[in-house]
């Protein structure tokens, strides 16, 4: 499922300097497997701060300050040069783009039902880029797993909102492109240069939208305040440890280790927001899941 990210980063160490090299040895003091489940747990629990936000914001307004701060802190820490060559110019443009609105239409998802349901429709997207032109009859079992997993959401819907599960499935078909997308980035672009103008550019899409739907709300300090730290814990300290991980764990194991993401979003939903799933609506995050992992488990590796 992670190939396509994992060859993005060219699949060797990123070099490092400075305040990044500091960062780098104090994540390296963590196991890279307990890394990876740190940043999913800080993504869901971002996702479920970010929903408290929506009061006050809007869905597009808290999508704007997240990834304003998320860009902010990016550049400050990469300083990325604006001269890009004419290859690399599309793919960040299109990355950025995409980021904008896998974003925008998650977060008018998790709006609308519960974030738990949200993440694991929205998982169905990296799901298909991982099941997408295999002809074994087992990666069809997966898949098969994966559909019942909907139809039982579907089946249990009751008073969920269509419009929000229409939300999470868009943003789920953006994340498969930004998977898609996350190779071409790492190819054409050196460091974390390539994802910070990224990060800039999907902040310029998204921010005419929040300042439509919120206005000059965005700029009280309590809610500047929440918006970095929902940037902070859904951004920047997911994709650095990530990336640290990645530079020693078994791409494999990554993408094992990832297909637990939709039980943590259920769970983020619980905890944090009081979010009660019924006993089908937890069977088809499990079939979700299981269909993940073993897709990820019983992959060929990549040629």
């Amino acid at each position: 499922m992670v190939s396509a990210y994992v060859e993005g980063v060219g699949g060797r160490p990123l070099p490092r300097s400075g305040l990044i090299a500091l960062a780098g040895r104090a994540l390296g003091a963590i196991p890279p497997p307990l890394q990876v489940l740190i940043g999913i747990f800080s993504v869901q629990v971002g996702a479920a701060l970010a929903k408290q936000l929506f009061a006050a914001t809007g869905p597009a307004g808290t999508v704007a300050l997240r990834l304003f701060f998320a860009a902010v802190v990016l550049l400050l820490i990469w300083r990325p040069s604006l001269r890009i060559g004419r290859k690399a110019l599309p793919v960040v443009l299109a990355y950025g783009a995409v980021l904008a609105v896998m974003n925008l239409c998650f977060y008018q998802a998790i709006a609308r039902i519960p974030l738990g349901i949200a993440v694991t429709i929205e998982f169905l997207g990296p799901l298909v880029v991982a099941l997408a032109g295999s002809r074994r009859l087992l990666d069809a079992l997966w898949a098969l797993l994966a559909a019942g997993g909907v139809v039982l959401l579907s089946e249990s819907r009751g008073d969920l909102s269509l419009a929000g599960m229409l939300f999470a499935l868009a943003a789920g078909i953006c994340w498969g492109s930004y998977i898609l997308l996350s190779a071409a980035l790492g190819s054409r672009t050196t460091e974390g240069n390539g994802l910070a103008l990224a990060m800039a550019v999907a902040a310029i899409v998204a921010m005419p939208v929040g300042v439509v739907e919120t206005g000059s709300g965005l700029l009280a300090p309590w809610v500047l305040a929440i918006g970095l730290a929902v940037a902070l814990l859904s951004s920047v300290i997911p994709y650095s440890l990530e990336l640290e991980a990645l530079r020693t764990i078994p791409p494999r194991v990554f993408g094992i280790l990832m297909s637990l993401e939709p039980a943590v979003g259920a769970l983020a939903g619980l905890v944090v927001l009081g979010e009660m799933l019924q006993p089908l609506q937890w069977v088809a995050v499990c079939c979700v899941v299981i269909a993940s992992i073993g897709a990820t488990r019983t992959a060929k590796p990549a040629t």
